[in-house]
């Protein structure tokens, strides 16, 4: 065969006795008396001329030890189908032929044909090996300048707690739907170890996993959403062989909504009996509320921002953060334009990240008569305080006229809570139960659901319309009532 043909051929290890020299392909063994090759003698080879390299030098693509003629003469067409992808191009056939000896020399399967047919296709240097996992999603979050400070966070957690550990060291055109799924397999046997832990007589067992947080279906929602959001990018990248989003193929059972429940005297007895909390979203009924209210009388400094978040639904951001110059009390309302965004203990003011977040919400009188006395308590306290006074600017202030820290709020909410002796609900829950009154006072969902700042009316609608047991039975009374008012027959 001609040299840029290639050939196959079989040798040995073979040495002559009386030179010791290697015998190779001449070893007499390597064929039967009858001329046929003789399987228990040898292995099969191939060898290629392979273009040159950037320099000019002459190289030879060449492998032993291969099992059979059949696999010799397959991986032969392998190198040449490889080669003849670049169409005669001087530079691909370089980049190739660089790309195969580097395979030959680290003993690796020759490159995929297809996958260097996606990179010559796509004139990208087919000698570039596409990026672990790890690297990218490092790469793809440092190319997202323009995000929320707290999204940015949530997608780093989700990349240094999980997805890089547990699958970093993947190449990123190599990761299949498996090998995250197993990911979340490994999650589910640490959330295990830690309930059993957390039930253990042995308080050392115990201490063991303090502090240890057991992964919700929900965070694992948002985990795979992060991959599936990087892996997006990398699919639209011309120089990365990745067709297929393989995260949108990751199997998680479903999450559905987290409604919220109503802490009704039932549920009420049964907490007080054992501790037990029905949801994982709860709310007050408004005896509740106003009972709370009227504990939170006796802390100055936080009852008017709490009024505030039962009343109008504010997340504790946009409570903490809400300057006097965004509050018109003449006009009744408040722009909402800025928020406190806590990462881990750091805050940061940033405006909210939807459109639907800034907004404007109109006032009761109550609440404006709440924050009208606020207003001339606090500008006591600034004359009294003269020079010690920090002028932040903000509604809710602290004693010394600084801000509240969003994690000061919540366990200043918690404590009044319990001295309240109130069934227990979050701060968020004061927002939801905000919503969930409104709605149950016949205000239109579309103002609610603005005045919330969500997106659209079907998630508010979804989520809060029969909160209330009395609502829901208002309307079942109705209905029923509808059937009673006639009694003549039909027909």
């Amino acid at each position: 065969m001609a040299a840029r043909e290639g050939s196959t051929f079989k040798r040995c290890g073979c040495r002559d006795e009386n030179t010791d020299r290697a015998l190779g392909v001449k070893c007499p063994q390597l064929k039967r008396r009858t001329g046929g090759w003789n399987p228990a003698h040898g292995a099969w080879a191939f060898q290629y001329e392979l273009p040159p390299t950037s320099e000019g030098g002459r190289r030879q693509a060449r492998r032993v030890g291969l099992a059979s003629q059949e696999q010799a003469r397959q991986e032969l067409e392998h190198v040449k189908a490889l080669i003849a992808l670049a169409e005669r191009d001087p530079v691909v056939e370089v980049q190739i032929a660089d790309l195969v000896q580097a395979a030959l020399k680290q003993r690796r399967p020759l490159p995929n044909l297809e996958e260097v047919r996606r990179r010559v296709a796509m004139a990208v240097d087919v000698r570039t090996e596409p990026p672990a996992l790890a690297a990218w999603l490092a790469e793809w979050l440092e190319g997202k300048p323009d995000l929320a400070a707290g999204t940015r966070a949530s997608y780093a957690g989700h990349i240094n707690k999980y997805l890089s550990p547990h699958l970093g060291r993947l190449r990123v055109d190599k990761l299949q739907a498996r090998h995250v799924e197993a990911m979340f397999n490994l999650i589910e046997e640490t959330n295990t170890h830690i309930l059993e832990c957390r039930e253990s007589e042995d308080a050392k067992i115990r201490a063991s996993v303090r502090g240890r947080r057991v992964i919700s279906l929900s965070t694992k929602h948002r985990i795979r959403a992060t991959l599936r959001s990087a892996l997006s990018e990398a699919v639209r990248r011309p120089d990365l062989p990745v067709s297929v989003n393989i995260a949108s193929h990751v199997r998680l059972p479903s999450c559905p909504r987290k409604r919220p429940l109503v802490w009704t005297p039932d549920r009420v007895r049964q907490w007080k009996k054992d501790g037990t909390v029905p949801g994982e979203v709860m709310v007050w009924t408004p005896e509740q509320t106003r009972a709370f209210l009227a504990h939170t009388r006796k802390h100055p400094w936080l009852y008017p921002m709490f009024h505030l978040v039962a009343v109008k639904g504010l997340r504790r951001g946009e409570a903490v953060g809400l300057p006097w110059s965004n509050t018109r009390l003449t006009d009744g309302q408040v722009d909402i334009r800025v928020q406190v965004v806590q990462l881990a203990w750091e805050t940061i003011t940033s405006t909210p990240k939807s459109a639907a977040g800034q907004r404007t919400i109109a006032l009761d009188a109550d609440t404006i008569k709440v924050l009208r006395a606020w207003r001339r308590f606090q500008n006591e306290a600034r004359l009294k305080a003269g020079t010690g006074w920090v002028d932040s600017g903000l509604v809710f202030t602290r004693q010394d006229g600084s801000g509240w820290h969003p994690g000061q709020v919540s366990d200043w909410f918690c404590r009044i809570v319990r001295a309240a002796g109130l069934p227990p609900i979050t701060l968020h829950g004061l927002r939801h139960g905000a919503a969930s009154l409104a709605l149950a006072a016949g205000t239109d969902v579309k103002v609610v659901s603005a005045e919330l700042g969500h997106a659209t009316t079907h998630f508010t609608q979804d989520t809060y319309q029969t909160v209330f047991p009395d609502v829901a039975k208002a309307a079942a009374e109705a209905t029923a009532a509808l059937l009673r008012g006639s009694s003549a027959p039909v027909g």
